[in-house]
């Protein structure tokens, strides 16, 4: 077959795999992600030569340190894909769940319920804990999902895939409600994105810039996804300089290659007297590069200029801009005109500044005191996350198990007709 109709037979197959998801009973499913935990467990030898075999390819290539360190799995990170896995059982199952209900003057009981979407596609890079994430979040909330790894992580995706299909086979449910894309090629997505002759009900992807933009151009079906993870903090005037050391240097270094890694620190005037030299040389110190306005540049000789284009940069890397800014409305100015509307945060004793800033940032997640790289599902509670969506319809920050689905109306009637 072409690659298109092996691509449409693979949508088919999903979507009657999506009808038979729908109906299975949390137990069953909880039960499948036991056994997927396991088999990843059991897999781990093969799933780690496999990854090698794509990191020894990506370092080869040249690939930046961000990218290897995202592509890159060991014993610890592998067994922490299999927990995440497990630990959706602990979720809330939110298929059949209540969202309201009440009932009409004319005796009509109207239920709002939760259904799942259907059949999602993951078109992602890089990141081997997508293939597992993914599919455990479609499982759980009843859906589908067809899984396009990139070329570089594709190894690690089909070693990781075979061991999740052992646990739907244990369990005893269809194979095809978790699929992976039987080649790498790129002509996949654009197939994907087209919508697989209507089988594909919602696109998530996971990956950089270029790859994001695509499918935000290209795709003929919903989209969940952002395109920058052009993160903030705001160390206002009240704030604790040790708890804003604190909070900085976890927002930039715990993982400078992931979404919520904070890009640019901002320091309110009012206190930049006291906290802007320690924090600039906290960073510097920590071996990340400093990008600063004219203030900040006055600091520390080590801080080099800040460009225009360094307030819309996402660097995912050792490298933050800082910027002096004038009160908690000049942060707020600066970010709604230079961010992504992702994650932002504000550090500040003032809880009518904190108030300020979590009801003006136009950001899908805002934080008080405490870092961006809590942008994430598994923080949230959600078990895991497929991604985090920056869109102002029906999702908005992590997608987790609740997000992939949607609402049914159920209406009970004994015989009632319009008049």
């Amino acid at each position: 077959m072409s690659l298109e109709d092996t691509m449409n037979a693979l949508g088919a197959e999903a979507r009657i795999a999506a009808r038979a998801m729908a109906l299975v009973p949390p137990d069953r499913k909880n039960g499948a992600l036991w056994a997927m935990a396991e088999a990843l467990s059991s897999n781990a030898a093969a799933i780690l030569a496999a990854n090698r075999k794509d990191w020894n390819a990506a370092e080869k290539a040249g690939m930046t340190s961000a990218y290897l360190d995202r592509l890159y799995l060991d014993a610890k990170r592998l067994n922490a894909i299999a927990e995440a896995v497990a630990n959706m059982t602990d979720i809330p199952d939110p298929v059949g769940s209540i969202v309201k209900e009440w009932t009409r003057p004319n005796g009509l009981k109207i239920q709002q319920v939760r259904v799942p979407l259907g059949v999602v596609g993951v078109i992602y890079e890089s990141r081997p804990n997508v293939t597992a994430d993914a599919a455990a979040l479609c499982l759980k909330s009843g859906n589908a999902v067809i899984l396009r790894p990139g070329s570089d992580s594709y190894g690690t995706a089909v070693a990781i895939h075979q061991a999740l299909q052992q646990g739907l086979q244990k369990s005893q449910l269809p194979l095809a409600a978790i699929s992976l894309v039987p080649v790498p090629d790129r002509e996949a997505v654009g197939l994907m994105l087209k919508g697989l002759q209507g089988t594909v009900d919602v696109i998530v992807p996971r990956g950089g810039k270029s790859l994001v933009a695509r499918v935000q151009e290209e795709a003929r079906v919903p989209v969940f996804a952002h395109l920058d993870g052009i993160c903030h903090v705001y160390v206002d005037g009240a704030a604790n300089l040790e708890m804003a050391k604190a909070v900085v240097l976890n927002a930039k270094m715990r993982r400078t290659g992931i979404c919520g890694a904070t890009e640019t620190l901002l320091v309110d005037r009012a206190c930049a007297a006291t906290h802007l030299k320690p924090l600039v040389q906290m960073l510097l110190d920590a071996k990340c590069a400093v990008r600063g306005d004219a203030d900040t540049q006055a600091v520390d000789a080590r801080v080099t200029p800040a460009t225009e284009e360094d307030w819309r940069t996402e660097y995912l890397d050792a490298v933050i801009s800082v910027k002096v800014v004038d009160g908690v409305a000049g942060a707020i100015t600066h970010i709604n005109h230079y961010g992504s509307h992702h994650t932002e945060s504000i550090v500040t004793a003032d809880n009518a500044a904190a108030q300020k800033f979590l009801r003006e940032v136009d950001s899908a997640i805002v934080l008080h005191n405490a870092s961006t790289q809590f942008a994430d599902g598994g923080e949230f509670g959600f078990g895991a996350e497929i991604g985090i969506a920056t869109g102002r319809l029906h999702a908005r920050g992590p997608v987790g198990a609740e997000q992939l689905t949607t609402t049914q109306y159920r209406v009970f009637g004994n015989g009632q007709t319009r008049p």
